[in-house]
């Protein structure tokens, strides 16, 4: 299954972090490619993206279902296609170093069924990680603006 896991540390209080990734409107447009989401309910929510399959764009639909919050440290989620054979899971993972640093780890595999299965998952084997480095960082990014900002 393609996937990709990228760490970065921050300078940041593990609450500041959980207080950030707890809240799923607060993260998920900063996913790369990203059009919409909606909120089904605490566990589940519907993302649209746009993807590049090889050199050709697609609009894609992912229903996202959160399995697991434990605070401060971790959520962890299943992805499905809503219209394309895909599936997937990820987590973000906190880990306190001192009270005002932290270790936050991105995780991401997905892979496609089907008949066009091989050329996707080999296109996704490259896709993939790089786009774990983008999210992660983006994510990082915006708690430390965000931290900036309050100070």
């Amino acid at each position: 299954m393609p996937n990709g896991t990228h760490f970065v540390q921050l300078d940041l209080p593990i609450e500041k972090v959980w207080e950030f990734v707890s809240d799923i409107n607060r993260w998920a447009p900063l996913a790369p490619g990203y059009i919409d989401h909606k909120i089904i309910d605490e566990h589940q929510s519907t993302w649209h993206f746009k993807g590049d399959v090889g050199k050709v764009q697609k609009k894609i639909g992912l229903k996202v279902n959160i399995i697991e919050w434990v605070a401060p440290t971790s959520v962890r989620f299943k992805l499905k296609g809503i219209s394309e054979n895909l599936e997937g899971s990820g987590y973000f993972q906190a880990e306190k170093i001192t009270a005002e640093r932290t270790n936050v780890t991105g995780c991401l595999s997905i892979s496609a069924g089907g008949m066009m299965a091989p050329m996707i998952n080999s296109v996704l084997k490259s896709v993939v990680p790089k786009t774990t480095i983008e999210f992660t960082e983006s994510v990082a990014n915006r708690l430390m603006k965000e931290q900036a900002v309050s100070k």
